[in-house]
């Protein structure tokens, strides 16, 4: 039998993915996930439809929502999220997309991301992203399928 490149990359994210990154829920598992209380470790969400990558967001540009702060890099962009925050948010709550689409929850970097359907979607990482995105259609299905009640599952 022989192994290709990419099924040896496959299984070697894999491995983290099964035994590491994924976990059930437990009660409780907050709305969004926001170490510290930041959302997308302060990095601006409407960035990543404005200038297709993560931009950090600044201090001076804060705001509340859903229990959390968000930061942005101009008075634009935080307007931006103000009319229409549901447009801008990552989909989960900013839980990892593929983790989800297996009913779990997992953390995520801003670097790795999707924005497609008009949709913000964050990974675990940049291996864990190519994964999810060999089928996107099918894991949004079924990521939307568990959110949002994996939040509150045992």
């Amino acid at each position: 039998m022989s192994l290709t490149r990419r099924a040896l990359l496959i299984a070697a994210v894999s491995i983290p993915v099964g035994g590491t990154i994924l976990r059930p829920a437990f009660a409780s598992e907050p709305e969004v996930f926001a170490p510290g209380g930041v959302a997308i470790s302060g990095y601006d969400p409407v960035a990543y439809f404005t200038e297709g990558k993560p931009v950090p967001g600044q201090t001076g540009h804060a705001l509340k929502w859903r229990g959390v702060t968000w930061y942005f890099a101009s008075a634009e962009t935080m307007e931006a999220f103000e009319m229409d925050p549901l447009a801008y948010a990552p989909q989960y709550g900013g839980y990892c997309a593929y983790a989800m689409s297996k009913g779990a929850v997992a953390s995520t970097v801003p670097d790795a991301f999707t924005v497609t359907g008009g949709r913000l979607y964050l990974t675990y990482s940049t291996e864990v992203r190519a994964i999810w995105r060999e089928d996107i259609a099918a894991n949004v299905a079924l990521a939307d399928s568990h959110w949002p009640s994996v939040l509150n599952s045992r």
